[in-house]
């Protein structure tokens, strides 16, 4: 069974880019605009790894990830942060909520996924 990824961004062109490569690879893709969306999305699925942008509508990022952790099913999720935030101040933050891993846009798709393949499972 393929794993799954949630892909949260407010940018449909991103969740694209992200998605096409990740199919590619093999995972199945959950999309979602925002924070709020992707939490509806959730509800109890198996997600094996969340790649979230930081800056969005309704619900950002960190806010986000901070709620990803507080459920005990996906306390243990590892989160990517794919955003345009690059300052050390943000990155901390990010990393403090519990982001595994902070790439940068524009991003590598061969970069996301070496990040990706490191943080699933077998």
């Amino acid at each position: 069974m393929a794993k799954r990824i949630l892909v949260v961004d407010d940018s449909s062109s991103i969740r694209q880019v992200v998605g096409i490569a990740l199919r590619g690879a093999g995972y199945e893709v959950i999309e979602a605009g925002d924070g709020k969306d992707a939490l509806s999305k959730m509800s109890g699925e198996k997600i094996h790894l969340i790649i979230s942008d930081v800056n969005m509508p309704n619900m950002d990022g960190i806010t986000f990830l901070k709620q990803v952790k507080l459920n005990p099913k996906y306390k243990f999720t590892p989160v990517i942060m794919l955003t345009t935030e690059a300052g050390r101040d943000k990155v901390n933050e990010g990393r403090d909520a519990g982001a595994k891993a902070w790439l940068v846009k524009p991003f590598q798709p061969p970069k996301l996924l070496d990040a990706v393949e490191k943080l699933v499972l077998p």
